[in-house]
């Protein structure tokens, strides 16, 4: 019989034990659910990745039968147009397309094979399909692309045998109808001869005989193009046809000459006389303004070009006249501001570029001797005025550049001086230094040399000059 401490102590022990037992199970169930749940992620992840792959298998196989059915369809077209090339241009202008067709054919009963193996009664994995669909594809593609490069080619030549009949019709046509047009040119070049002269005239008082032999020949290409092509001559009644097309085309636009020479001369005439008129003020306010030599050219060839035009009712030559006057007037113009400009001689900016010399050549000699002192803002100086100098030099001999190139020479001078003025700024300084003035350190104790004195100076002088070896030798 058990006590009551003992009977507690047997309660509490079972209880723990039933407590335990408890926890045991419970820990088993979620290990089970923790292990399941993630399997249950996995497997519904590989489904959807599967049925993408069995979609994407599903669209490439449709691509495939399409491309093979497309491409065939294309093949067979093509041939067709193959044919009627051949007859139209013949054999050696159509035998890239022809041997371009050979190819084509030759890989596409590739694309067939793989084809049938897709749908033979032997089972295919899907890589296998997927595979075969993938080339029938490709394969396709380039063929395509082969045909598409081809027939591009003969394509314009094609069409131009296509419409020869009727582009035969158009350039008989048009060949009559310029026809008519020539006797009225012809009167065009007859009244023209009244008003202007022989050189006015050169351009355009041939053409309408030009334009008659031009007719001529065109429609005789005509007839050539046609007997070729009874001939069975293709090549040749095409480049007969294309000739006959440009002659037309060539006539056409010299006559279209005449008619346009007319309006030309009188806008040209209109154009002289407000040129001739400005010329005339022009000249009037040149007299009174700042006389140089050009400027007295200037004047003297506008005048002479005022004077040759042709006198009034007298045939003339608009064109000729009109650039010749402009030309002058330019001219007079330009020296007209050059003139105003004030543009200097090239004595005196050579003058300028001398004294620029002698001030870069004085600061170059202060430095030189003086190196150990100089610091860097007379050397910057010096260097500028260098480079400026070199700048002016290359614009004296041009008469629109002279003006800068005396800036230029100037500003040299001026950088020259303002090195002078630093060099001898910083010998003064360093002199003083030396020599212990403005706080300066003198000789160094014990009889050495200070730092900043001027001994200090030369010696590095020296040692910049590449001197010091032989000062010690």
């Amino acid at each position: 019989m058990l006590s009551a401490g003992c009977y507690a102590c047997a309660q509490a022990c079972g209880s723990s034990g039933a407590f335990a037992q408890t926890e045991i199970a419970s820990s088993a169930r979620r290990a089970r659910t923790t292990k399941i749940v993630p399997m249950v992620f996995w497997g519904k992840r590989k489904r959807e990745e599967q049925e993408q792959q069995d979609a994407a298998d599903r669209d490439l196989a449709q691509r495939a039968q399409q491309a093979l059915v497309a491409t065939d369809e294309r093949i067979r077209t093509t041939r067709d147009e193959l044919e009627f090339a051949s007859a139209e241009l013949g054999e050696t202008a159509t035998k890239d397309l022809r041997d371009g067709l050979d190819a084509v054919a030759t890989h596409m009963r590739e694309a067939f094979e793989l084809h049938q193996l897709n749908h033979d009664h032997i089972p295919d994995t899907p890589e296998e399909l997927r595979t075969r669909n993938a080339r029938i594809v490709q394969l396709c593609d380039w063929a395509e692309d082969v045909l598409d490069e081809r027939t591009e080619v003969l394509r314009e030549r094609i069409e131009k045998v296509r419409n020869a009949p009727r582009a035969l019709e158009k350039v008989r046509a048009d060949a009559d109808r310029i026809a008519e047009r020539l006797p009225a040119a012809e009167e065009t070049i007859a009244r023209l001869r009244e008003r202007y002269s022989a050189e006015a005239l050169q351009r355009v008082g041939a053409n309408p005989a030009e334009g008659r032999q031009l007719i001529d020949f065109a429609r005789h290409s005509a007839d050539v193009a046609v007997r070729r092509r009874d001939a069975g001559r293709r090549d040749e009644a095409m480049v007969a046809l294309e000739t006959a097309t440009e002659a037309v085309r060539r006539a056409q636009g010299i006559l279209d000459a005449v008619d346009d020479f007319e309006i030309e001369a009188m806008r040209a005439q209109s154009t002289l006389a407000d040129v001739v008129a400005d010329s005339r003020r022009d000249i009037a306010e040149a007299r009174s303004e700042r006389q140089t030599k050009e400027l007295v050219q200037a004047v003297s060839d506008l005048e002479q070009a005022l004077a040759s035009l042709s006198a009034p009712g007298t045939p003339t030559d608009p064109f000729t006249e009109l650039s010749r006057v402009s030309d002058k007037n330019a001219a007079l113009e330009l020296a007209r501001k050059r003139a105003a400009r004030h543009i200097p001689s090239i004595e005196h900016v050579k003058h300028d570029i001398d004294a620029a010399d002698r001030a870069i050549s004085y600061a170059r000699s202060l430095i030189e001797s003086q190196r150990g002192r100089i610091g860097a803002d007379a050397r910057t100086r010096l260097a500028e005025a260098e480079r400026v100098r070199i700048d002016a030099g290359t614009l004296v001999s041009d008469e629109d550049t002279r003006e800068r190139a005396q800036e230029l020479a100037r500003r040299a001078a001026q950088l020259g001086n303002e090195a002078m003025q630093l060099a001898q700024r910083d010998i003064d300084t360093s002199r003083n230094d030396d020599w212990g003035g403005m706080g300066g350190r003198g000789y160094g104790r014990g009889g050495g040399i200070g730092g900043g004195d001027i001994m200090g100076g030369l010696i590095g002088g020296a040692l910049l000059g590449g001197l010091l070896g032989d000062m010690f030798d």
